[in-house]
């Protein structure tokens, strides 16, 4: 059962863009802004997170920590980070270890194909590593925004 509103997100360390360990726990008490997201350089996941890097100084006014997290690799993170001029965290989990314990990987069609993936899911985490809101399903365009006024609405 994936994590919800109210739980403790066990803390975890993966490795960033530039290959440096990046653990949970370490932004604490700040919010974490975890948004998980099917594929680096695809078109849907550059909508995403090119919104995140628009939006990140309003975030970072707010206080928000924002970490992007995918099943690529360290080297795939990177290249992806580079292209866009990404400004944040992007988290490499090729093992799935992250993936598995939010419950992202779900069986969705792509070109008429049963294939799993990641869902792209977005978590709100507040101090004490305590889950504050859980966004399913999302849809790329305006979602750094719909997660910017949430912040806002819930101070």
């Amino acid at each position: 059962m994936p994590p919800q509103a109210g739980d403790i997100i066990e803390d975890f360390t993966l490795d960033d863009q530039d290959g440096k360990p990046v653990t949970l726990s370490s932004f604490d008490p700040k919010p974490v802004v975890l948004f998980f997201y099917p594929k680096a350089d695809t078109p849907g996941c550059t909508i995403e997170a090119c919104g995140f890097r628009d939006a990140i100084d309003k975030l970072k006014k707010a206080g928000v920590i924002v970490l992007g997290i995918s099943r690529d690799t360290v080297k795939a993170q990177k290249k992806f980070a580079d292209k866009y001029d990404l400004n944040y965290p992007l988290l490499a989990d090729p093992e799935k270890t992250v993936c598995d314990y939010f419950g992202v990987i779900k069986p969705k069609t792509m070109y008429g194909k049963l294939v799993t993936g990641i869902e792209r899911t977005t978590y709100l985490i507040g101090p004490g590593r305590k889950l504050l809101h859980v966004f399913p399903k999302v849809k790329p365009e305006g979602h750094a925004e719909e997660v910017l006024a949430y912040v806002k609405a819930a101070k």
